[in-house]
C-alpha cells in the first residue's frame, strides 16, 4: 500500500490529475451545447464528470483500502456515465467526434487507471 499511500495529498494522485483534465474538456464541450439542453444533458455530463475527482479525493482521504476501493468503484461508474452521455451528445448532433477525440482518450485513460488502482488495492488487501 505504500505506493499508493505514499502521498497524502490527492492532487499528487495521477489519476485524480486526469480526472480534472476530464472535467475541464467535459465543460468546455457542453459550453457549445444548444441553449435547451443548458438543464439536460449539459447539467448531467458536468455533473459525472465532476464527481470523477471527487470521488477519487474522497476515496483517497478515507482511511482504509477498502474504502478507497468503494469510491475508485464510483469513480470508474461516473466514467461510464461521462462516456455514454459524451457518446449521446455526439448522436445529437450536439458535437462531433474529433471535437469529443480528447475527452474520450481521457475516458479511456481513467477507465485503466481507476482499475489498475483498485486491482492494486485489492491485491493488497489479501
Amino acid at each position: 500500500m505504500a505506493a499508493v499511500r505514499a502521498t497524502s495529498d490527492y492532487k499528487d494522485l495521477l489519476v485524480w490529475q486526469k480526472g480534472v483534465a476530464l472535467v475541464k474538456q467535459v465543460y468546455r464541450i457542453s459550453r457549445q451545447f444548444p441553449p435547451d439542453e443548458r438543464f439536460g444533458l449539459a447539467i448531467q455530463v458536468r455533473r459525472a464528470a465532476v464527481s470523477i475527482p471527487s470521488n477519487i479525493a474522497e476515496g483517497q482521504a478515507r482511511h482504509t483500502s477498502k474504502e478507497f476501493v468503494l469510491f475508485l468503484s464510483h469513480a470508474e461508474g461516473s466514467v461510464a456515465e461521462v462516456d455514454t452521455q459524451l457518446t449521446l451528445a455526439m448522436e445529437l448532433g450536439f458535437c462531433s467526434r474529433s471535437e469529443l477525440s480528447d475527452a474520450f482518450q481521457l475516458v479511456l485513460e481513467l477507465r485503466r487507471m481507476l482499475n489498475s488502482l483498485r486491482r492494486k488495492l485489492l491485491a493488497r488487501e489479501h
